[in-house]
């Protein structure tokens, strides 16, 4: 359940950027071999190109290919587990004061081993903050939860 957990908050907030592919969306050889082509074939084709030849890294470094480092990176996928099941668990954590799901998401921010003590007790003082309502979207309550870090003079060199 913890893996689940981690997995789903990192998917959740990494879902939260709008931005683009590795290197643009038009980078590499493959693309370019490919130009125009829909489907899954041409897709993976392109894909298999790029990636084998390497040239979207070269491309990514030297500026060439219709490659750029300018954008910011994105995921479009679905999450693996349902948000609702395991802001439960976060939410009861929270409450506590202590707690696996409060344990798993100190790690996923990356919050040292000698800071998870303050970690779960400053989560738990603003449990009202990052809980207002039965309604708190898992993103709601991560953005929360980096708020309340960046106002705490402990935690907030975790904060983003």
């Amino acid at each position: 359940m913890k893996r689940i957990f981690a997995g789903t908050v990192l998917l959740i907030a990494s879902s939260a950027a709008f931005a683009e592919a590795p290197g643009g969306p038009d980078c590499g050889w493959g693309n370019m071999l490919f130009e125009g082509q829909t489907g899954g074939g041409p897709h993976f084709l392109a894909s298999t190109t790029n990636g084998t030849s390497g040239n979207k890294t070269f491309g990514m470094t030297s500026g060439t290919n219709g490659c750029s480092t300018g954008g910011t990176l994105t995921y479009g996928g679905d999450s693996m587990a349902s948000a609702a099941e395991i802001m439960d668990e976060f939410s009861e954590d929270v409450a506590r004061g202590h707690g696996d799901a409060l344990n798993a998401v100190a790690v996923m921010i990356g919050v040292e081993q000698q800071d998870r003590t303050t970690f779960s007790q400053v989560m738990h003082e603003n449990f009202t903050t990052i809980f207002p309502n039965e309604d708190v979207t898992a993103e709601q309550a991560l953005t929360a939860v980096n708020t309340v870090m960046k106002s705490d003079p402990r935690l907030a060199k975790y904060a983003v």
